[in-house]
């Protein structure tokens, strides 16, 4: 009789995910000015970012020397427990009010990126934990987003509110906020449209949808999620300043972990913007977006012994 395969956990895909990412300190070696350098590299390498990356070695450097660090294995350690707390600040998973109803998640993010399945992943989500939820298309610049969030919809047995493409989208969203006022839906995930965040007549249209959103309710929207291509190195840093300069972004949730992404672009926003990391995806199962954790990130993009993990 067949057995059903494992359920590999949450850091077991991570590992795996971050598996060419993974920093590579060669186990046998001496901890030297060399293996050192070699470490610096590889960080600026993986997306940390120059100033981030300089902390990062300050702090190893003086940890190699105080505590007297002579082998890769406590070097690797060291590594991730500098790594964590550096992340740990914005390991802050979302939490939905129930005293708000809906709760109104407004997801932003350029083209690209796994916005819209992000969007269906988090439905899912919800749902399993007894949440009712409706969606909002809210991007009704392009066409096909419009019928991938109703596919999504449809799937999950999810209402998504639209209307016909070229709708103004702030008038989709004011009536979605209606809707799920009156069904009495917990949660009111909000589609925007992908754009870029130097197109200045996009990121007005976004501010009217808040307007609008706060006219209908003066505390929403109560969680603007940025979601970021992880893949894009440091131009994700750039989506960021521009869209919470817009938008006050509450949240991120960078996607494609799973691809050519890097990893150590999410140490650097954490250093630089301090704004929750609430989900990462790995995947592209709905349960591959996974709430964030700092220890469980360090971990894999420090990898095993031979950094490659397991």
């Amino acid at each position: 009789m067949n057995q059903p395969a494992p359920k590999i956990s949450f850091v077991g895909k991570l590992r795996a995910r971050l598996q060419r990412a993974a920093l590579r300190i060669a186990p046998g070696g001496p901890v030297d000015d060399s293996l050192l350098e070699d470490l610096e590299t590889q960080l600026l390498q993986s997306d940390v970012g120059m100033d981030t990356t300089r902390a990062v070695m300050e702090e190893l450097r003086t940890r190699v020397r105080t505590a007297r660090i002579h082998n890769a294995a406590e070097l690797r350690t060291t590594l991730q427990e500098i790594l964590s707390a550096l992340l740990e600040p914005v390991s802050r998973p979302l939490v939905i009010d129930t005293n708000h109803q809906p709760f109104v998640i407004l997801a932003v993010g350029v083209n690209g990126v796994g916005k819209t399945t992000s969007i269906g992943k988090l439905a899912q989500r919800f749902k399993s934990a007894n949440l009712s939820v409706m969606l909002a298309a809210g991007d009704t610049f392009r066409a096909a987003a419009v019928e991938q969030l109703q596919t999504w919809g449809a799937r999950l047995n999810v209402p998504v509110i639209a209307q016909a493409g070229g709708a103004d989208p702030a008038a989709v969203v004011h009536d979605a906020w209606q809707a799920a006022k009156s069904r009495g839906c917990h949660v009111l995930i909000v589609d925007t449209a992908g754009r870029l965040h130097t197109q200045g007549n996009l990121m007005d249209e976004l501010k009217k949808i808040r307007r609008v959103l706060a006219r209908l309710d003066p505390s929403a929207p109560h969680e603007c999620l940025l979601v970021l291509d992880a893949g894009t190195g440091q131009n994700a840093l750039r989506q960021i300043q521009q869209f919470h300069a817009a938008v006050s972004v509450t949240g991120l949730a960078p996607t494609k972990l799973d691809g050519t992404a890097k990893g150590g672009i999410l140490i650097a926003a954490a250093q630089r913007f301090g704004i929750p990391i609430r989900y990462i995806g790995i995947g592209e199962q709905p349960e591959d977006l996974e709430i964030f954790d700092a220890g469980a990130f360090a971990s894999a993009l420090v990898g095993t012994a031979e950094g490659v993990s397991s």
